[in-house]
């Protein structure tokens, strides 16, 4: 068991700009951009988008800033080029039923030129029926009609009269009323008192004469006022044959004009038949002198009239070449399922078939929608609405909680249509596997799976792939090109991104980010190529904007406040290295972990553990730092001990197993009674049978106790102690790389736990004989004997127990 020690070469994976193959990244910019890194996402969104069978919408999951929705974009307009042109959407007004507007699917661009043609026949019968009402043709027939009806009214009118007359009385309309009059022997008009004068035989066979007049009235107006109901019918079948062959030759220059097959062909026939029969039931608001003449129960306004013969264009697909690609960015209830627009008349609100509006999966129809999952689940009523059309295909256009309005609302429900599109919905991993448990029946109609990896192996092709990405960075900010210096620059920084020298960092949105810093920089320096100078400048001054919360902790630090001991030796304690995430920042810190030991029989106390401090992970660290402990002192077993170990100075918690070993030092160290060096810091898991795991955030740990380190000056001695199996994941700083090539720091490899402690304590770790004793000098065997001293302890105090407890009764 040895202790390796890294030579600076092995601390930073350092790319050769030569090795790129270009002289700056202008001569890159016109090469189409692959996705870098990402062949099972590609092959998974190809798979999906191009699966014609239902239930095969795709869910894209992934780390943002991977390119998920960028790429996905890319592909879904490189698969809608190869797809034709969806239908266009009209909303027509519906004449049987107005609350339900017919839907009409009309081939891509017929349903403007329906909106149009259908508006200017609309515009020409609007001239030309006037016209025609008024020509002689009609005039002469219109005349003739009224001319008869009022023949036949004065025939029965001259009946009425000569009836009145054989009764004495004078007959003549007044106001529209029939008014009569008693008349004397000369025909005069007799007045009240010359009626009250007559004799009582004469004025009662006057009143019995007025009633008989009263009721011949009543059998005229009876026998007229259906005269006059013929001579409107009349009228109006005469202005329909008048105005039919006008009405029909626009509608046929509209069916002439839909040449082609259509899937509801035989609705927009039905539609147009109606529209026509409607038209020819409202005449009158074409010409305004026919108004008194007209239906009495046509109310109607020419505006009214004319608004149901229009056509509402929801989705107009006629500029289109392909398939439609809609990216909702704001998937509310109105903007992705449609909508219907409501104003207020008289307190009341109003709408029709013109006021519908569609949302994107309308527009969407026979193309791609794409979806982000947390906008989607941010309102309720949205998610339940988008599971129940996943289940039918179906949409039907509606406003929710109009009904809850305040004013009284006159509500539309248009015709359901069928939605054929790919839904595209962007998520996160976490949320990918929570819906598979969730919803399973959501998932179901998610099969094709896009999962975007956070890192991929380095080869030259894929370097060769960022230095692309790079290249189009620069041309789509206009920004200046950079050198290969430069790039490899961002090359090595991607890799530190990933935490690994054999793997890039998938996620290019910190690329192109720093990308944009260091163009700035070279700008502000002057004309010229990015240099990997001002990749390096970005990088500092990018720290420095974000580095205040570990600035203050080394001051702690610095100022003793945080107790750290950086040089010298001590007893049961040891420093352990521990990494802070801020989201927008990481950074590396040390921290105390310190031991003490007695003789007793409870193990080992995890103090954080006891007062609820420490998380699961760093509990199950300790339980097995416990039994490696029991495994190595096996022949001692059980142990009579108790110790307690705890992290100094954490007040917000603890987390992780990557101190498991700094434990072990610390347990041993006050268990032996050797002092273990304070210079050297350590990280690292532990499993049972000691073997040294690899930890996350090497880099920021590392860094951070150099960092400390340098504050209060290098001796030479100091370096920290890590995982041999995280040396792969190492991307020191530059400064960290110096220091150790200068000899005054050093970065330590250990493959076992026990490799470490001759390291730390000057001693050797000790090797178990055949009966499994360690040497009496080496630091187990100095462990070992304070083992067996605390189990004489116990022994001894097991024996005075009894008698103990004997004195006490006496």
């Amino acid at each position: 068991m040895t202790i390796d020690t890294l030579p600076p070469s092995a601390l930073r994976l350092t790319i050769d700009p030569a090795s790129l193959g270009f002289a700056d990244t202008s001569e890159l910019q016109d090469e189409a951009l692959p996705w870098i890194g990402q062949a099972r996402a590609e092959a998974a969104a190809t798979f999906g988008l191009g699966m014609g069978a239902p239930d095969y919408n795709l869910f894209v999951l992934g780390e943002v800033g991977s390119g998920r929705s960028s790429l996905l974009r890319q592909a879904m307009h490189a698969a809608a080029a190869t797809r034709r042109v969806p239908p266009d959407l009209c909303y027509l007004h519906n004449f049987d039923a107005p609350e339900r507007p017919l839907a009409l699917r009309l081939p891509a661009g017929q349903g403007r030129a329906l909106r149009q043609q259908l508006a200017d026949a609309i515009r020409t019968l609007q001239s030309d029926i006037p016209q025609r009402l008024q020509g002689p043709d009609y005039k002469a027939e219109r005349e003739r009609i009224e001319q008869a009806w009022k023949d036949e009214v004065a025939r029965h009118y001259a009946d009425l009269t000569a009836f009145a007359e054989a009764r004495s009385f004078s007959l003549h309309r007044e106001g529209g009323r029939m008014v009569f009059t008693l008349t004397g022997k000369k025909g005069q008009a007799l007045t009240e008192d010359e009626v009250l004068a007559l004799p009582k035989a004469r004025r009662i066979a006057v009143e019995e004469a007025e009633q008989e007049l009263r009721a011949e009235i009543s059998r005229y107006i009876e026998q007229t006022q259906p005269l006059e109901r013929a001579m409107n019918e009349a009228l109006a079948r005469s202005r329909r044959q008048f105005v039919k062959p006008l009405v029909a030759r626009e509608l046929q220059a509209i069916r002439s004009e839909l040449k082609k097959q259509i899937k509801d062909a035989a609705k927009l026939n039905a539609w147009l038949d109606a529209l026509e029969q409607d038209l020819l039931d409202n005449l009158e608001v074409f010409d305004g002198d026919e108004g008194d003449d007209g239906d009495e129960q046509a109310p109607a306004t020419p505006a009214s009239v004319v608004a149901r013969y229009r056509v509402n264009l929801v989705v107009d697909n006629g500029g289109l070449a392909g398939a439609p690609v809609v990216v909702e960015d704001n998937p509310v209830h109105r903007t992705l399922f449609g909508s219907i627009e409501y104003q207020s008349e008289a307190d009341v609100l109003m709408t029709d078939f013109s006021r519908i509006r569609a949302g994107s999966l309308l527009q969407a129809h026979g193309g791609f929608l794409m979806l982000h999952l947390r906008d989607v689940l941010a309102d309720p009523l949205v998610w339940e609405r988008l599971r129940r059309f996943l289940r039918s295909g179906r949409l039907q256009i509606e406003e929710p909680g109009v009904s809850l309005a305040p004013l009284a609302t006159m509500s539309l429900a248009p015709e359901p249509v069928d939605v054929e599109v790919k839904i595209v919905l962007v998520g996160s991993r976490e949320q990918y596997y929570a819906l598979q448990d969730a919803a399973p029946e959501f998932m179901r109609h998610f099969r094709a799976k896009v999962d975007f990896a956070d890192s991929f192996l380095a080869r030259d092709e894929t370097r060769r792939a960022s230095a692309i990405f790079v290249a189009h960075a620069c041309r789509q900010h206009g920004l200046p090109h950079f050198s290969p210096a430069a790039v490899a620059r961002l090359l090595e920084e991607s890799h530190r991104e990933a935490d690994d020298q054999a793997r890039e960092s998938a996620i290019f949105a910190a690329t192109e980010a720093l990308v944009l810093e260091s163009a700035a920089i070279c700008r502000a320096r002057g004309p010229g190529l990015v240099l990997a100078e001002d990749v390096e400048v970005a990088l500092v001054a990018r720290a420095a904007r974000h580095d205040y919360p570990e600035q203050r902790l080394r001051e702690s630090i610095a100022d003793g406040d945080v107790l750290i001991a950086l040089r010298g030796a001590a007893s049961g304690q040891i420093n352990a290295l521990t990494q802070v995430d801020l989201g927008d920042a990481r950074f590396g810190l040390p921290v105390r972990v310190s031991a003490r030991t007695y003789a007793g029989e409870d193990g080992v106390l995890n103090i954080a553990r006891e007062v609820e401090l420490s998380g699961p992970v760093h509990d199950k660290g300790v339980f097995i730092l416990q039994s490696y402990l029991a495994a190595l002192f096996g022949h001692l077993a059980p142990l009579s001990l108790d110790a307690s170990i705890i992290f100094e100075q954490q007040y917000q918690g603890v987390e992780g197993d990557s101190a498991s070993c700094a434990e072990f030092y610390a347990l041993v160290s006050a268990l032996s009674g050797v002092t273990f060096s304070q210079g050297i810091a350590v990280t690292g898991a532990l499993n049972q049978h000691g073997e040294v795991l690899p930890v996350g955030g090497i880099n920021e740990k590392i860094e951070g106790w150099f960092r400390v380190c340098e504050t209060a000056g290098l001796d030479g001695r100091q370096g920290v102690l890590i995982p041999a199996r995280n040396r792969r994941h190492l991307m020191l700083a530059p400064a960290v790389v110096a220091a150790v090539a200068a000899g005054r720091f050093h970065v330590h490899t250990a493959e076992h736990v026990l490799d470490g402690l001759a390291l730390l304590s000057g001693l050797a770790a000790g090797e178990a004989d055949a009966a499994g004793h360690y040497p009496h000098d080496s630091v187990l065997g100095r462990a070992e004997a304070a083992l067996r001293a605390f189990r004489e302890a116990c022994e001894k105090a097991r024996a005075h127990r009894p008698e103990a407890r004997r004195s006490g009764r006496r």
